[in-house]
Order: C-alpha cells, then sequence, then structure tokens
C-alpha cells in the first residue's frame, strides 16, 4: 500500500482487529472526546470554527477499512472492472479500468433525515436566497408526503452556489452549508454535532485507490473525475497535487474565493483473500446502514453509488458581477486582447508538429478538464497542432491579475507561482499579491498542471498573477484557436457530406471521406474574387460551407450562362479526372465574403491511390 505522506513505521504493529461494536464506540469516542477539548481549550475560539472530518481506520493485518465520515467531507474509492481484471498485466493507474463509488454519504441539509434532526433543536434550514427573501420558505416541507423527502440532487442543487443552510431562530447565524462539525459551540446547539456516520467493508482485489478530500476537492470534480486524475499516477503524492491543482483552478473560474482543498490519496498495491463475512455487491447503501453502532458485528460492504451531490459548473452571481464590472473598466485599456478579429483569425498559422512524448504531455493535462471532455479524436489532433510552445525565464510574468486574458495555459517543465493582490492593494501598480498555490509540471512524473481555463469560453480579467518560478517550457492554447478547432470539425464533418456527391468520391466509405476532408485547407475569399478562371489548369476543388458564387461558362458559340452556388455546393470537380494539365470548365466568383474548404487534386489522388493498395 502506497500512501501520500505515509508514515509506516509504526502501522505494521497494529494487528489488533476490534469487533464493529467496539471499533465504532471507540471512533465514536474520538470524535465526541476531541469536540469537547476544542470547547475546553482557552486559547480557541470555537463559536464559529467547526471542521470538519473523514478518516479511514485500517484493521491491523486485515483487509478492512471503517471510514468515519463528521461533515461533508468525502470518502471515495476506485475499483476495477472486471473485464480489466481478466487481462493479464491491467495495471491500476488506468484511468479507463476504474469505476468510482462513494465510501461516506455528505452530512449536509440536501438529506431530509439530517434536516429534520436539525430541526428538531431548533435550526432554521434556509439557503441565502431564501434569508434575503427572494425565495419562498416552506418550514413544513419535511413533515409533508411519503417519508421520500431527500432534495433530488442535481435537479433542486443550485448552480449559483447558494445551498441550503443551517441558521439560529434568532438570528441569520451559523450558516454552515453541513449538519455535523467538530468545534462549533454555537452551530452545535442547532443540531450540527460532532458524532460520525461509519462503513466498515472488507478491501477486494478490485479496489485499486482510496481518496479522503475535504468538499471543496468535490465543489467542480465529481467522485469519477477525481479517481480518473488519481489512476494516471504511480505516485501518491503526485496525484494529491494534480487533483489539488485542478480544483483551485475551478475555484478561481467560478468563485470569488477558494475552499478548503485538501486531500490524501492511498493506492493499495494488492490485496489477498478478504477475511471475515459480508458480500461485495456494488449497492446503494441506505441511512440505516451508516448509523453508529449497530452491533450486529457484520461489515456494511455495500457501496454508495448515487448520493453524492453534484459538481457546480456555472458561476455565482457575485462572480458574475465582478467579472462584468472589472471588464468594463478595464477592456479598452488591457493590452492582452488580441489584435485582431476573431474571424480573420488564421488557425493554420499555428500548426506545428507534435512529438509522441509532447502529445502525451497536452492529453495528460486535458483530459481532466471538463472544457475538453467531449472533443472528438480528430479535434484532438488539431489542438494538439495549435499548441503554441512558451519557453518561461526564471521570474517571467506569465498572466497579470485584472488583464484580460485570451490563451490557457500547459505546464510541461517547471515551477509556477500562483499569486492574488487583495482588495486594498489592488491600486498599488506593483503589488504582487500573496503566494496561494504552486503550479509544478514534469515529464518525469507526468505531471502536467494547467491554468486560465476560462479564457478558452469568454474574455474575462484574470482572476490571479501567474509567475515563473524556473526556467520551464508552457503549451498555449489561444481562445480563437480552440473556438476554430469547436466549429471548423462540425465544417469538416458537413464537408464530408458534399465530398459525397462528387463522382469520384461516391463510392468511399465514412473513414475514408473523413480521411480525405482532414486534408481539406481553408481559404478565404472577399466579395467580387475571382476564385477560379475558366481554362487555366486547376490543381484545386472547392467546397462551400456558407456563402455564395457565381459560376459562368461559355458555350462554343460564344454564349455565357450563369449559375449561382450557394452554401453546401461545390466547384472545380472536372480537374480531378483528368492528368496534370486539366483546366476549369467555368469561372467562380464570390458575390460576399465567404470562406472555402480547398482540396487540392494531388492529395486526393495520394489517399485514393493509398486506399486501392489496402
Amino acid at each position: 500500500m502506497k500512501c501520500s505522506n505515509l508514515d509506516e513505521s509504526d502501522y505494521s504493529k497494529n494487528t489488533m482487529d476490534l469487533p464493529k461494536d467496539v471499533l465504532q464506540s471507540v471512533l465514536t469516542k474520538a470524535h465526541v472526546e476531541c469536540n469537547k477539548k476544542m470547547h475546553a481549550c482557552q486559547d480557541l475560539d470555537d463559536s464559529l470554527s467547526g471542521t470538519t472530518s473523514i478518516s479511514v481506520y485500517l484493521h491491523g493485518n486485515r483487509n478492512k477499512i471503517t471510514v468515519s465520515n463528521v461533515g461533508d467531507s468525502r470518502a471515495v474509492i476506485g475499483r476495477s472492472t472486471d473485464s480489466m481484471l481478466k487481462k493479464e498485466g491491467a495495471s491500476s493507474s488506468s484511468s479507463s479500468t476504474l469505476k468510482a463509488f462513494a465510501l461516506s454519504r455528505d452530512q449536509t441539509p440536501y438529506r431530509r433525515d439530517e434536516r429534520i434532526r436539525c430541526r428538531k433543536s431548533g435550526a432554521r434550514v434556509l439557503s441565502l436566497d431564501q434569508i434575503e427573501g427572494l425565495e419562498p420558505i416552506n418550514e413544513d416541507e419535511d413533515e409533508e408526503g411519503d417519508g421520500e423527502g431527500d432534495m433530488v440532487l442535481g435537479e433542486e442543487i443550485d448552480e449559483g452556489g447558494d445551498p441550503p443552510r443551517i441558521w439560529s431562530p434568532h438570528g441569520d447565524y451559523p450558516g454552515t452549508a453541513f449538519t455535523r462539525s467538530i468545534g462549533d459551540a454555537i452551530a452545535e446547539e442547532l443540531g450540527v454535532y460532532a458524532e460520525p456516520e461509519m462503513l466498515s467493508r472488507e478491501l477486494t482485489k478490485e479496489d485499486k485507490i482510496i481518496v479522503l478530500a475535504s468538499d471543496g476537492v468535490f465543489e467542480f470534480l465529481t467522485n469519477q473525475s477525481v479517481i480518473d486524475i488519481c489512476a494516471k499516477f504511480t505516485d501518491p503524492l503526485e496525484a494529491c497535487r494534480a487533483v489539488v491543482a485542478e480544483s483551485y483552478e475551478l475555484w478561481l473560474q467560478y468563485e470569488m474565493r477558494t475552499d478548503d482543498i485538501t486531500m490524501i490519496c492511498i493506492f493499495i498495491d494488492d490485496v489477498g483473500s478478504p477475511q471475515g463475512q459480508g458480500s461485495t455487491k456494488d449497492l446503494g447503501l441506505t441511512p440505516s446502514n451508516l448509523s453508529v453502532g449497530s452491533g450486529d458485528g457484520a461489515d456494511d460492504d455495500d457501496l454508495i453509488s448515487n448520493t453524492a451531490r453534484p459538481v457546480r459548473s456555472t458561476m455565482t452571481a457575485e462572480k458574475s458581477r465582478a467579472i462584468m464590472l472589472a471588464k468594463m473598466s478595464m477592456l479598452r485599456s488591457v493590452r492582452d486582447v488580441a489584435q485582431f478579429e476573431e474571424e480573420d483569425f488564421d488557425l493554420e498559422s499555428l500548426f506545428t508538429e507534435k512529438t509522441a512524448e509532447e502529445k502525451e504531455s497536452i492529453d495528460e493535462a486535458i483530459r481532466a478538464s471538463v472544457m475538453f471532455q467531449n472533443i472528438t479524436d480528430d479535434q484532438r489532433e488539431l489542438i494538439y497542432k495549435a499548441m503554441e510552445p512558451m519557453p518561461v525565464k526564471e521570474g517571467q510574468m506569465i498572466i497579470k491579475q485584472g488583464t484580460v486574458g485570451d490563451r490557457f495555459y500547459i505546464v510541461d517543465e517547471g515551477r509556477f507561482e500562483v499569486r492574488i493582490v487583495p482588495e486594498n492593494q489592488k491600486a498599488e501598480e506593483d503589488a504582487v499579491g500573496n503566494c496561494v498555490h504552486v503550479y509544478e509540471g514534469s515529464r518525469e512524473n507526468h505531471s502536467h498542471p494547467s491554468f486560465g481555463e476560462l479564457a478558452l469560453m469568454y474574455s474575462a480579467p484574470r482572476a490571479a498573477s501567474i509567475i515563473a518560478q524556473s526556467d520551464g517550457l508552457l503549451w498555449a492554447l489561444h481562445r480563437y484557436a480552440f473556438n476554430k478547432v469547436i466549429a471548423e470539425q462540425s465544417s469538416r464533418m458537413e464537408a464530408e457530406k458534399v465530398l459525397k456527391k462528387i463522382d469520384l468520391f461516391k463510392t468511399l466509405s465514412s473513414d475514408s471521406l473523413k480521411k480525405l476532408s482532414s486534408s481539406l485547407c481553408e481559404a478565404k475569399f472577399s466579395c467580387g474574387d475571382v476564385i477560379i478562371n475558366e481554362g487555366e489548369v486547376g490543381d484545386s476543388v472547392f467546397i462551400m460551407p456558407g456563402g455564395s458564387c457565381k459560376s459562368v461558362r461559355t458555350s462554343k458559340n460564344g454564349k455565357e450562362s450563369e449559375v449561382e452556388l450557394k452554401e453546401g455546393g461545390f466547384f472545380g470537380e472536372e480537374v480531378l479526372k483528368g492528368g496534370l494539365e486539366s483546366k476549369y470548365l467555368t469561372t467562380v466568383t464570390a458575390t460576399n465574403k465567404m470562406t472555402c474548404w480547398m482540396l487540392q487534386k494531388s492529395e486526393a489522388k495520394s489517399l485514393l491511390s493509398s486506399l486501392r493498395k489496402e
């Protein structure tokens, strides 16, 4: 077993295995006594300072764990699928082999049982919008219906980050978003106590990764995303760094603040035959299974698959307002904005060929990003090409807080500090702020954090400054390039349909048409531009994803006939049928500003030749 920053010196000495009821009693007492000692400590203000807790107890020399949970921190396990276990040499480091399951259930006001319990202690359960009178209040909701009163997670959660909270009946405090904690005297009076819920289970050979993390990790990342990121590493400490970096970046994108982001990662190298009783079926765990001290001696081997609150994917209203205000005041003077219009952006001018190692580094970085989750293989290849290599020197400022950004960055090698200037220092021109995070990239460790993802969506002021602490290398992706790749791939798919209409390509398979479309080059024309001339030797066929053209052909008696070509049309295909001296039969002129896909005859002939050999 490998764990991030684990001191294993005394682990092997712990061979005692307590009965379940005794162990749960001991663990409960540990949490409760810790809570009491925090209240008794004269040097600690415990009035509004509660903390959550998630822990895993390793049962001596048995393949067994007990997870204790107080609050909304979370334990997750990554398990191999049966099909992958049958494959010889299947590795736990392959993200495609692992499925995430929760080992704890968030204790928040989203849960009906927790709401009822806290209300019995006098608590009000309201969101901030309800406190401010923007949303209606129904304090009797849990007394109605058939008892199935848990909020429908994913449907009723507020995407703007306004969850239900615990409030005193005498004022708008403490406002906790969890229903259990350690060290909060005021919230404890409202039912927010320190007794943990627990789950005990045997570890099996399918279990590969255990993650313990605070709720800040899971605000914008799903359980599966966290396991997927961890599975890319062989060192659990590097896995922790990657998840924390991704979480921190998402907080900066969607919020004006960051929550506590803390994590422990455990890699399970090998597990022998499990001892003790209990099944290993992946079933949903009911609240009764999680109750403290059931005393039946059995294991809670069922895993939780559907009780975690969903991740957020939108900004808070506060963050949106701040961005709009900053944009209005800075947009005219900022110098980080590109000096060209998006429609005139030349994607191919950025293209550089990447080595297999460079592609792997880029892929490792974008795999966990929400912005790249649904891209196709073809789009991925275009993104590889469009990534700009950016060597940096120690001390170089990559991003300046407050400037409007247009690029997303991947750290290939080097250390980069994240600094934020507090509100009271923003007027100082030379202020660099406080260091709040460090990104560290390493090819050797397969660690490639990224930052600036928000710039791919729209122009917005940067939330923090990024300063190089060593020489290094970044990969940069311009927003316009990203948008072009996404839009261009859709356009290429439409181009495949047009290629299918051309006689020479009618019998090609879908895969062959896709290869052909990947050879298309973009060509732009203004109104009045003559694209091809009748009688000239031609080397390309043109496809029209948009715009319109005028095609004129002269007959043998000198009479001209004119045809209007519209979106989805094509012209110049006649040169594909002849030899090197094939000539165009028409003159085509653009009648408005337009873009064409251009396929060179040599490319088409080469592809058709290779297909015949297959």
